[in-house]
């Protein structure tokens, strides 16, 4: 049987595991649920949760650092959230929130309206800067990486949708 290393769960956050792989966080944003291996199995001693897992050593230990990842993901998720900042470069290229669509102007001949998933928030802060919030980390990534692949940065001019601090690397011109 494998142990992992405790996460120490902070103050005000509560985790409950039940026997059919279901976790639930609650904290001050809110909770989170989600259905993880069943073969990982919680124990709570004090502040700290840890994990134990049965079955073939390397199997087992995949399964219980990503579940302790994903734990650990969630109680920061219920604490303090999670946020990823778009910025939008080029001529003409805009963003606008209406309600829970956001209305993005990238260059094709009509405007593209993205509805904001449960539990995503968006904040407008520049027609060109858009940032995306959300106790759940997998679901902000995802709905960042949905909106920058409308116009992902190309490599000759690097316009498009992009990360805050992502690099693009600029391809030199072709030259006869």
């Amino acid at each position: 049987m494998l142990q992992s290393k405790p996460i120490v769960v902070p103050e005000g956050v509560k985790v409950v595991a039940d026997t059919t792989g279901w976790y639930e966080v609650s904290g001050p944003r809110g909770v989170l649920k989600k259905k993880m291996n069943d073969i990982v199995k919680m124990e709570h001693t004090g502040k700290d949760v840890f994990f134990k897992a049965d079955g073939v050593e390397r199997i087992a230990r995949m399964h219980m650092n990503t579940v302790k990842s994903i734990l650990n993901s969630m109680i920061i998720g219920v604490q303090s959230g999670f946020s990823k900042t778009l910025v939008l470069l080029g001529v003409g290229y805009k963003a606008i929130l209406k309600g829970n669509t956001l209305v993005l102007t990238l260059g094709f001949s009509h405007p593209i309206e993205y509805t904001l998933p449960a539990g995503v928030k968006a904040v407008v802060s520049s027609p060109t800067k858009i940032l995306i919030e959300g106790m759940d980390k997998q679901l902000v990534g995802q709905v960042a990486a949905e909106i920058r692949s409308y116009r992902p940065p190309e490599n000759y001019k690097g316009k498009g949708v992009r990360y805050e601090n992502e690099r693009v690397r600029i391809k030199e011109v072709k030259k006869k």
